[in-house]
């Protein structure tokens, strides 16, 4: 059974969103704040974390910057639900390293079949193969990449995104593809967020890897 953490401050949403994910057979922690969402995160690791962003003592954009620093909790799903849809909560929110991103009011119908999309994006990107490059191991059942024997800690976001592009190395993958299958259908995001996703991968794994293919996309190079 896969487990949803609720992180909001008000008790009404949780108690709506805790019964309608009950009844589709969830498992389900809640919590009021993000300072407490973290404490239960990490003695009971959730599969996917929904999490308000206005909230008292910890919002949930610090509250996500924690989490995805650290190593027991980097790899939990983030979906943020929250009343703000600006586009820079947007992506602050992303940049933080979310997997998503639902506006409130909430349909139930609707946060349901985004959770169980996220779930599956997931687990498609899981079962990539693994991809040995040398001197640059990707491990993605382990969510582990290795340089020169030296282990680099990524973003949910970021391994993701490097997994998909070193899945087929020499191949360019259109802007379209990076977003449906990195960040899904559901969501918008611009050229602007993978632009710094894959800044950041180049800055931790080096220049060497990722090419920009311009009007096109990226594609990741095999070590020579």
């Amino acid at each position: 059974m896969e487990t949803i953490l609720i992180i909001d401050d008000e008790a009404d949403i949780r108690d709506i969103l805790s019964y309608n994910l009950k009844k589709e057979g969830y498992g389900i922690l809640t919590a009021e704040n993000g300072k407490h969402g973290i404490e239960i995160a990490k003695k009971n690791i959730p599969d996917l974390i929904l999490l308000d962003i206005m909230m008292p003592e910890m919002d949930g954009i610090e509250a996500c910057e924690l989490l995805k620093a650290d190593n027991e909790t980097k790899d939990i799903l983030i979906c943020f639900l929250t009343a703000r849809s600006e586009d820079y909560s947007q992506i602050a929110g992303f940049n933080a390293g979310a997997d998503d991103y639902v506006t409130k009011p909430v349909k139930p119908k609707l946060l349901i079949s985004r959770i169980k999309a996220i779930l599956r994006r997931n687990q498609s990107l899981i079962e990539l193969s693994t991809t040995d490059n040398t001197d640059l191991i990707i491990n993605k059942e382990k969510y582990e990449v290795m340089k020169s024997d030296v282990v680099i800690h990524l973003p949910k976001k970021e391994f993701s995104l490097l997994a998909l592009l070193s899945s087929k190395p020499g191949k360019v993958f259109d802007r379209n593809v990076i977003l449906e299958t990195v960040w899904g259908t559901d969501i918008v995001v611009g050229d602007r967020t993978i632009d710094v996703h894959i800044r950041k991968l180049r800055e931790k794994i080096g220049e060497d890897y990722i090419k920009t293919v311009k009007g096109v996309g990226y594609k990741f190079i095999e070590a020579k």
